[in-house]
């Protein structure tokens, strides 16, 4: 059974490439979506075949053996890493089928980027504290507030959004899950700039912005269970993508050790070599650790492993990168020639690209965004240790009632 699902696989690739060229990204990933080759493990009609997700490196290996192919074509967490990584197990998990059918196919193929809209000034980590209002008035949602830290709002045409919609009930019990037009009346978006000199993450303002009841996601109230679907993808998808043998980060510090090295058959060569070396091995087990996990995953809510990958890899990309920085030496303290601030600029054809010392920099915020690394300790601790949970006082009582600063 295996051996013909990947030959269905690769059959569908090959007639793929030699229908469309993927020099014209969007029109080459919407047949992509189309031939199910999207996302296998979605089921068909919806951008996938209905298998199990491990069949997905199939698809990534014939690609990337393609015969003047672009990488871009392949590359999800390039083109739209959050609709992509998160909004679409969401979407095809809570929303109805017309919704599917409207908002998959574009979000695969980059038409429409996404955003997440969950963090807010007085509730980061604490997620289910959010303080944005949603009431609803007849068929639709008149939602005011403040979300912050929101990477690519200011590109995005959707926002998965986690509003208040009653402030009586206990804190995770009041929330509820929407899709908000980012182009609507009465959405503000402010960059904030971050230490590499980019503004990838904004502050966004909505002020009686309207929804649609049609773009809520899950039932009245149950935004945290809907969130929770969005938060596990999160995480799997930071920490949980594979990519070939010696790629990601620990290729970038593989290029600048050929590039500054110290001289050979001395004690700082033998001494940088053991740190290099060190360095790749973890990062190749990491892989290797992702694809297993990735392979015995299922649709829908990932479990804990994706924890367990995002802290290995948050950890492990700031210690490859400071690596790279202590090889360059002098050079390491400022930029490289062609370091540009892209990301606010991010279009439809130009991807972010970072120089060693870019990548430093961003690298800072890996063990942050997603999800702290204490965060994700404490997921480890109880869900897969089965330690006991920490104290949470403020729990069953009514959000109103939660005292604030």
């Amino acid at each position: 059974m295996a051996d013909k699902v990947e030959e269905e696989i690769r059959s569908r690739v090959k007639d793929l490439l030699a229908e469309v060229s993927p020099a014209d990204v969007h029109e080459f990933r919407g047949a992509q979506f189309d031939k199910g080759l999207a996302l296998v493990h979605f089921p068909e009609g919806y951008g996938g075949m209905g298998v199990s997700p491990g069949y997905q490196r199939i698809v990534l290996e014939e690609l990337a053996n393609a015969k003047d192919n672009s990488k871009d074509v392949r590359s999800d967490l390039l083109l739209n890493p959050i609709g992509i990584g998160m909004g679409m197990p969401t979407v095809l998990s809570h929303a109805s089928d017309e919704v599917k059918k409207q908002l998959l196919r574009p979000c695969f193929t980059g038409e429409e980027i996404w955003c997440q809209l969950f963090s807010e000034p007085g509730a980061g980590s604490d997620v289910a504290g959010l303080a944005t209002r949603a009431i609803q008035d007849g068929d639709e949602w008149v939602v005011s507030g403040q979300k912050v830290w929101t990477s690519l709002a200011h590109v995005s045409k959707w926002g998965m959004l986690v509003a208040r919609t009653d402030p009586e009930l206990p804190k995770h019990k009041g929330m509820t899950y929407f899709v908000m037009d980012m182009k609507a009346e009465g959405v503000d978006v402010r960059p904030l700039y971050q230490l590499t000199g980019d503004a990838e993450f904004n502050e966004v303002y909505m002020d009686e912005v309207r929804i649609p009841d049609t773009m809520r996601l899950g039932e009245r109230g149950q935004g945290w269970s809907v969130a929770i679907t969005t938060l596990m993808n999160e995480r799997v998808a930071l920490g949980g993508t594979v990519g070939p043998r010696g790629s990601g980060a620990i290729a970038f510090l593989m290029d600048t050790w050929e590039k500054f090295h110290p001289e050979k058959d001395t004690p700082e060569y033998r001494v940088r070599l053991d740190r290099v070396m060190d360095l790749w091995v973890k990062a190749e087990t990491l892989r290797l650790t992702t694809q297993r996990a990735k392979d015995n995953s299922s649709v829908g809510t990932p479990g804990p492993e994706g924890s367990v990958g995002k802290v290995i890899s948050s950890d492990l990309n700031k210690a490859i990168y400071a690596c790279a920085i202590d090889l360059m030496g002098a050079a390491g303290l400022i930029h490289e020639k062609g370091y540009t601030l892209a990301s606010r600029e991010m279009s439809d054809s130009s991807y972010r690209t970072f120089s060693v010392s870019g990548s430093f920099l961003r690298s800072r915020a890996n063990s942050i965004e997603g999800g702290t690394s204490e965060v994700m300790r404490n997921i480890i601790g109880e869900r897969v240790l089965g330690l006991p949970k920490e104290p949470q006082v403020d729990r069953d009582i009514p959000w109103s009632e939660i005292k604030r600063g």
